[in-house]
């Protein structure tokens, strides 16, 4: 069975850091570019941050960009989302995918394949 998993959210204060996992089953990530997105209430789906298989392409949302940053190990068969200095607004479930074609343009978030995992639930308070 493919599928994705993400796990590593939590309940963290402003200014903490955190690093989601997303585990790749039943098939291979490398060859693939990795997005992560993310869902805050009554919102709809964003698209955070994107890596090609080769590390050669990325792309970073504005509101995320020198806090976050994404990280894959295709040994391990996983990527990676580290997140520091976080925020209240960065509270949401976070979602990763594999996208199609392996490259991230600035529509990325538009290329993700397959169907969505649970995601991880991120929440920043005090």
């Amino acid at each position: 069975q493919l599928r994705l998993v993400e796990s590593g959210g939590g309940l963290v204060q402003p200014g903490g850091s955190l690093r989601l996992s997303c585990a790749a089953y039943g098939f291979t990530l490398d060859g693939y570019a990795v997005g992560w997105y993310r869902q805050a209430p009554g919102k709809e789906r964003e698209g955070v941050s994107c890596m090609s298989s080769s590390g050669g392409s990325t792309n970073v949302a504005d509101s995320v960009k020198g806090r976050f940053t994404l990280l894959r190990d295709n040994s391990k068969n996983t990527a990676y989302l580290q997140m520091n200095s976080l925020k209240p607004e960065d509270t949401a479930v976070y979602y990763c995918a594999i996208l199609r074609p392996d490259f991230c343009s600035s529509t990325w978030y538009f290329y993700n394949i397959g169907s969505w995992g649970q995601g991880t639930q991120v929440t920043v308070s005090s």
